[in-house]
């Protein structure tokens, strides 16, 4: 497939990872600019709601208690309400979520990365802050320009973040989940599989759930293709005679299992920390 056929198939919300000559669609479908577009004026316009209401209240309540509030004073927390509203709600949403939103849910939309996996912290914090930007004091116009000409139809804060956003209700994503085969599961688990990339990843895992749909000749030729291109990444080699499919899947639910590990691990110090930020003072005993 050449490059400008992978460009068009981007633009179009078509699936892209498209490696079968049988048309035979091996990814997860971007959201269209459309739902996007959606989606975002949904989520932000209930932001603005919320920020104009909490900060007229806010108003009116400094009026009647404090009149004489000097003005610098008022500028600062006028600025961190706006920030709350801005950055830090929208962050814990997505956060707390997994990628989701009021306006996703309504859409059927998820933020992944760009391998497909669950997002993080750190991609939230970043799609936070360029909305800063992008959204809110440009008004969504860089936004919307980088959604219709960027592949798989990415905000700039989803190009700084590495991800983008999907399409829940495409069909693609109703796959069964991958198994791993007994035999190979003391060897999945001494591997080293650090250095898979995550497209490749994302490649093979979509294969191996939309086998059925496929012919039996293309399954095999497939299979055998995508095994040789994930085995320079994966070390030691699987064991001799070990089948493509059987391998491939070993590699990938040993790759799922340790990231969920890894998720499963930051949530527990995410909690821990939440949990001594809310002992104030430190070290000083509550009475």
């Amino acid at each position: 497939m050449t490059d400008m056929t992978d460009a068009s198939s981007e633009r179009m919300m078509t699936p892209e990872l498209m490696i079968t000559g049988e048309a035979v669609a091996l990814e997860i479908i971007p959201a269209s600019v459309g739902l996007r577009l959606l989606s975002g004026l949904i989520d932000y316009g209930l932001y603005a709601a919320g920020a104009v209401l909490t900060l007229t209240t806010w108003s009116a309540a400094q009026a009647y208690l404090y009149p004489d509030m000097p003005f610098a004073a008022a500028i600062a927390q006028v600025s961190v309400l706006a920030l709350a509203w801005m950055v830090v709600i929208p962050l814990t949403i997505e956060v707390l979520s997994r990628g989701r939103s009021a306006g996703r849910i309504v859409t059927g939309c998820r933020v992944v990365r760009d391998d497909g996996g669950a997002i993080r912290l750190r991609h939230c914090l970043v799609r936070a802050l360029a909305a800063v930007v992008e959204v809110w004091l440009i008004q969504g116009i860089p936004a919307v320009c980088s959604c219709i000409v960027t592949k798989r139809g990415k905000r700039l804060g989803d190009l700084l973040a590495g991800t983008y956003v999907i399409n829940e209700r495409s069909g693609a994503m109703s796959a069964p989940p991958l198994i791993m085969p007994p035999e190979l599961a003391g060897w999945a688990a001494r591997a080293d599989i650090r250095r898979l990339p995550g497209n490749l990843a994302l490649t093979g895992r979509t294969f191996l759930q939309r086998t059925a749909t496929l012919q039996p000749a293309a399954r095999a030729r497939l299979g055998a293709d995508l095994a040789a291109r994930v085995l320079p990444f994966v070390a030691p080699p699987p064991p001799a005679g070990t089948h493509p499919e059987r391998f491939l899947a070993a590699v990938l639910c040993e790759r799922r299992d340790r990231e969920l590990a890894m998720n499963l691990h930051d949530r527990a110090l995410e909690e821990r920390d939440v949990l001594r930020l809310e002992r104030l003072p430190y070290g000083v005993a509550q009475t």
